[in-house]
């Protein structure tokens, strides 16, 4: 065997270097559903033959040119091909597609967090109790028998977030398995987090073998935003948890505290560059075993950097897939925000989260010289109990290393010690990240800094800074600015900070959370919802520090972090618990339940605004912020189905993703896909839209609509009045939009429609551009 493995590899180092001149690349080929009851090897079987035909080649070498073969729920494999070779392939009849497994730089994207969601969801209802959210908690039996699968970075095991004690066994419906590695045993399996993989080969294949300096070949985290990512869904209930300094005290929890969790590594270090990267060959690989291990929720705070078809999407084939076994996917947004259609993970099978803040700030004014006192916010632990002289980066930096457009940044090697030593700098933001900017005043002796923060508005991404060093609303960065122009010796002294509860208004979106329309089907509303993602604590990976610098040595092992990373774990968290207390409601259901109960409202009975303090609207924040307690017993719920998905998929170049399935002769609009919110693109003149509604709720129940039209349009819905006699019972309704005479441009509008029982609230928004 030995020389067998010798020979091989000697082929597949020849088999590349020959190939390198014909452009070798790891191309994916989507096969869609499996086809009949195959053994695993006849289906690895049939992706060799497809790549002896291609390359004309033995099947030992077809062997050798395979990354993955997708063979547990996925049909398709990932392997090297040329152009040429990747373009016969697509050729084939039952191919769906063929792609590149190209590296996807994305965003990695609580010890208050919960409590806010429970507070909110309690003042927006006059009858709601704290004992609402304990009963959600012991119905669900805290998810116990549910298993979240987090799609990430991996896992640092060793958190108490994720101790066992007092779990029960593991669910025999888990088929998983706890894969082992750098500085990963079995024991670092437990009740808790019940499985653990890895996939690097998509990876490897584009960058060469891992370098085990910057991360473990294994399920273990060294960056720390999976660690983050999987206690804040499932993390036990731990108290006297804070940052250092004592900020933030509290209790952590996840949202679901006694769900199982299953760990699937797919995002990697990328090789000399701060940031992370996952490939679509992997992505696929760990969406294949975790349908197959048996997950009943997905949470994947991944985002792809831009929007491609969802043939060659990995994130979008690996949850059409999932969904049709009921997994419930919940994804990020993005964080590119606040610009319009930079939302991601736009398929309508994925509930799609994005991100705002909670009633929590870290407050660390900057005192002037001349008696004003400009707000500000850090978590970083300092005493400065005295004024120090106040510069501004632009007037201290190093002739020659900036450009007129780089001045005043901190960049790296830009400050001039002489100019900066013992002084506090005024840094602005942009072309590095804020820890980066702290790092370079550090390493020109300043005693602390003021940054400027990135976005207008009032929403802070607060940070645990190597030196003293607090972040000022944009606007007041320019009072600063101009009392150091009009000072001959300026000085500031920081304020330590301090943590304060109730901060009003909240929530309100984060400046960052990526905004609505959907830039690939406009017609289905995304983001779905939104829940916390600004300033939230969880547990963190012991082998990064909590800037993630290379000079920063400080171990902790609960961070704060920002982005739509952290709000969608929060949803995923409460799919779970919904999961667990209605065990056969499919995925559509739960998404459909938490959608119509969210809440548009904040904490001063006012319509949730933006960072700027504007309105709102549907394209920030879907349906609204994610009400759990009021999820588990919506009323009706908008259903769809598998089939549902595919026939949606006929709009597109898809279709073949089942090869048993057939499009209808007449293809109905994306808009009629029976989805919880209303989305009509492009309308001209009148356009009716058909829904159906499940009764989940009375045996007997009657339902009333409502309805506020948007700007422009007028609706009508058919009929008024829905009754039911029993649980389960549907009822279909049609939804009328016209444009109003005199109604001009292309602008959308938004609007709403509700059903209500007198007990029940179903509300979904209305979204409608004219041609």
């Amino acid at each position: 065997m030995k020389g067998q493995r010798f020979i091989t590899s000697i082929f597949l180092i020849s088999f590349l270097l020959s190939a390198s001149s014909a452009r070798l690349q790891v191309y994916i080929v989507y096969i869609g559903e499996h086809r009949g009851g195959k053994m695993s090897s006849e289906i690895e079987d049939d992706h060799h033959s497809y790549l002896q035909l291609a390359k004309n080649i033995s099947k030992l070498e077809a062997k050798d040119s395979l990354v993955y073969s997708y063979k547990n729920i996925i049909n398709g494999f990932s392997a090297w091909l040329t152009p040429d070779e990747a373009a016969k392939l697509s050729e084939m009849e039952e191919v769906v597609s063929v792609f590149k497994s190209r590296p996807r730089k994305y965003s990695l994207q609580t010890t208050r967090s919960w409590d806010f969601v429970n507070l909110l969801e309690r003042e927006q209802h006059l009858n709601g109790t704290k004992e609402e959210e304990e009963e959600l908690l012991q119905k669900a039996n805290g998810g116990e028998d549910v298993i979240v699968g987090v799609l990430d970075t991996g896992v640092w095991p060793e958190s108490q977030s994720f101790s066992d004690e007092g779990m029960g066994p593991v669910p025999p419906s888990w088929k998983g398995t706890c894969e082992l590695g750098d500085d990963f045993e079995a024991s670092n399996c437990n009740r808790k987090i019940i499985g653990a993989r890895y996939y690097l080969k998509g990876y490897e294949a584009y960058y060469g073998p891992l370098n085990n300096t910057q991360d473990y070949r294994s399920p273990r985290d060294k960056d720390g935003h999976g660690t983050h990512t999987a206690s804040t869904v499932g993390g036990r209930r731990v108290p006297n948890i804070s940052l250092m300094g004592g900020l933030a005290n509290g209790t952590a929890t996840g949202g679901a505290p006694l769900a199982r969790l299953a760990i699937y590594k797919v995002c990697w270090q990328i090789p000399g560059v701060a940031g992370n990267i996952y490939f679509d060959a992997d992505m696929l690989a760990a969406f294949d075993d975790a349908i197959a291990d048996g997950v009943d929720v997905l949470s994947i705070s991944i985002v792809p950097f831009s929007l491609v078809p969802y043939e060659k999407d990995g994130i979008a084939i690996g949850a059409l897939h999932a969904v049709k076994r009921n997994v419930v996917v919940v994804c990020s947004a993005g964080n590119n925000g606040p610009g319009p259609s930079t939302v991601r993970n736009v398929a309508p099978w994925i509930l799609t989260v994005g991100a705002s803040s909670i009633d929590r700030v870290f407050s660390s004014p900057v005192l002037l010289g001349n008696g004003q006192k400009i707000e500000g916010q850090t978590v970083t632990p300092f005493k400065l109990d005295k004024m120090y002289p106040l510069v501004y980066a632009g007037n201290s930096e190093i002739p020659g290393t900036t450009t007129k457009d780089k001045t005043g940044l901190c960049l790296h090697g830009t400050l001039s010690p002489a100019l900066v030593e013992g002084k506090i700098v005024v840094c602005l933001s942009g072309y590095s990240s804020n820890v980066e900017k702290g790092l370079e005043v550090k390493r020109a002796s300043g005693i602390g800094f003021v940054l400027q923060n990135p976005v207008n508005g009032i929403g802070i991404s607060v940070n645990d800074h190597v030196l003293p060093g607090t972040a000022v609303f944009s606007n007041n960065s320019v009072t600063i600015l101009d009392y150091i122009r009009a000072s001959n010796s300026p000085t500031a002294m920081l304020i330590p900070p301090e943590t304060v509860l109730g901060s009003r208004p909240a929530p309100f979106m984060a400046a960052f959370s990526s905004m609505g329309p959907n830039g690939l089907q406009p017609n289905i509303l995304k983001p779905d919802i939104t829940a916390p993602g600004l300033n939230i604590l969880a547990a963190w990976s012991e082998a990064s520090s909590p800037t993630k610098l290379p000079e920063d040595d400080r171990v902790v092992k609960y961070n704060i972090e920002s982005g739509t990373s952290m709000s969608c774990p929060h949803v995923a968290a409460a799919a779970a618990l919904i999961k667990a207390i209605h065990p056969d409601w499919s995925s559509a259901a739960i998404r459909s339940a938490l959608m119509t109960t969210a809440g548009t409202n904040n904490n001063v009975y006012a319509p949730i605004t933006d960072a700027m303090e504007n309105p709102a609207t549907p394209f920030h924040y879907g349906s609204g912020h994610f009400q759990p307690a009021k999820a588990v017993d919506p009323g009706l719920v908008y259903d769809a189905t598998y089939d549902d998905y595919l026939v949606f998929l006929c709009n597109t170049n898809a279709t073949k993703s089942d090869p048993s399935f057939q499009c209808p002769e007449r293809i109905p609009s994306p808009s009629d896909l029976n989805y919880p919110s209303l989305a009509i693109a492009g309308l001209q003149g009148t356009v009716t839209v058909n829904r159906t509604v499940t009764n989940v709720g009375s045996t007997r129940s009657v339902y009333t609509s409502t309805f506020v039209p948007p700007a422009g349009y007028s609706v009508e819905i058919s009929p008024l009045v829905l009754e039911f006699s029993y649980a389960g019972e549907k009822k279909s309704f049609t939804v009328t939009v016209k444009t109003e005479s005199g109604s001009t441009g292309n602008d959308y509008s938004f609007g709403w429609y509700m059903w209500s029982d007198g007990t029940h609230r179903v509300r979904s928004p209305i979204v409608v551009s004219s041609a």
